[in-house]
């Protein structure tokens, strides 16, 4: 079992981890077969509410299929974006991530369209106020 593991890490060439939250992890990873081809693996991982564990949902996808893929997603993600939600921020968690990675809550009554006051940049009364 051990070794099986071990061989499966050995496998992976290139990982990327994506947080989603606070109970959702993507993992894209890319494989090595024994025929010295490569394919990728898409996994999310969800933490469950009663259990400590984490349930798991797997796409593999190869070489031969990565256009199409790609083309298709990018047709369906602009679909949403442009006729089903135009008016949505789809920048908002993107932000709410960058504010949780660097330690900082979000604030839900602080306006959205205003830079957060840990971000905000103080103002200078003259250019000589630089200090570079």
């Amino acid at each position: 079992m051990e070794n099986d593991q071990f061989q499966r890490k050995q496998d992976s060439v290139y990982s990327v981890k994506v947080k989603a939250g606070k109970r959702r992890t993507y993992f894209f990873d890319v494989r090595k077969t024994k025929g010295e081809d490569f394919y990728l693996t898409l996994t999310e991982s969800t933490r469950r509410f009663n259990d400590d564990g984490y349930e798991r949902h797997k796409i593999f996808l190869y070489k031969e299929d990565f256009n199409r893929f790609l083309g298709n997603l990018e047709d369906v993600i602009s679909y949403i974006k442009t006729e089903l939600m135009p008016n949505y921020d789809y920048d908002e968690f993107s932000r709410r991530h960058d504010e949780f990675e660097n330690g900082l809550e979000f604030d839900s009554d602080y306006p959205r369209d205003q830079d957060s006051p840990t971000n905000r940049k103080p103002k200078l009364d003259t250019e000589d106020d630089v200090s570079w």
